[in-house]
């Protein structure tokens, strides 16, 4: 009797009455490979695949943009409206396209940044050479930089 009543001691201080959920998975942005030339006004598209780790259902993914040299806008889909540096937008798909718009002769650098709702965030770097028509390449050392 004393060892039936050890052992049912020993389930009821063993059990833990609250439950360990995972709310915050990691999480990655994978893109397709991107040319390094662009001119003014042509547009490149970004084809990217966010992947999860896991899923919780009240995860939502946000997308900001930061450019750092040139001058261009960014899109989220080909119709979108084009961001505004550094506010977030709603990211309503897993897989998404960008299109990015040169508006100078200069070379381009931004930054994409992907967050979810528990502040994780995975950066994209692209950078691009300008490109003339007449001159060809004009800048050089550009590549593009996934964080």
């Amino acid at each position: 009797m004393a060892m039936y009543l050890m052992g049912v001691s020993l389930l009821l201080f063993a059990c833990n009455s609250s439950l360990d959920i995972q709310q915050a998975y990691e999480f990655d942005i994978r893109t397709m490979p991107v040319r390094k030339e662009i001119r003014q006004n042509e547009t490149v598209e970004i084809r990217c695949t966010l992947i999860e780790t896991g899923n919780f259902a009240d995860n939502h993914y946000t997308i900001r943009y930061f450019q750092s040299e040139g001058y261009g806008e960014l899109r989220l889909g080909k119709d979108g409206k084009a961001f505004l540096p550094n506010d977030r937008y709603p990211l309503p798909d897993k897989e998404f396209r960008l299109y990015y718009t040169s508006r100078s002769n200069d070379s381009q650098q931004f930054e994409v940044v992907v967050e979810d709702s528990f502040g994780n965030e995975k950066k994209l770097e692209f950078q691009f050479n300008a490109k003339d028509e007449e001159k060809g390449v004009i800048s050089r050392g550009v590549s593009y930089i996934k964080n």
